[in-house]
């Protein structure tokens, strides 16, 4: 699993997200502020339980990525303020345990 955290996002990075996520979330971006975004690389099953895990450590949005390869592997997008994102890579980090 890879894992980045950006924060800040510069402008055009909002671009690039926006063409690979479903409408639904163009409009939460819009409406909630982003000051951070978690991007995880995982198998489909982790992405599931990874955004499980993140949306109730804090107060974050939760999307798989269009674009990625969907036998095997995705990318979870995490998205919030920047405390929260990054309380849940934490959570993600502590539940998948040591040596991670």
């Amino acid at each position: 699993m890879q894992i980045r955290i950006i924060n800040a996002p510069q402008e055009n990075l909002f671009d690039m997200l926006a063409r690979r996520v479903a409408p639904h979330v163009r409009k939460w971006v819009e409406e909630n502020p982003v000051s951070s975004i978690g991007f995880l690389q995982v198998s489909i099953p982790d992405m599931f339980y990874f955004a499980d895990i993140a949306g109730k450590a804090a107060n974050v949005l939760t999307v798989e990525l269009f674009g990625t390869c969907p036998q095997t592997t995705t990318t979870l997008a995490v998205l919030g303020e920047t405390s929260a994102v990054r309380a849940a890579i934490s959570a993600i980090e502590a539940a998948n345990g040591p040596g991670f």
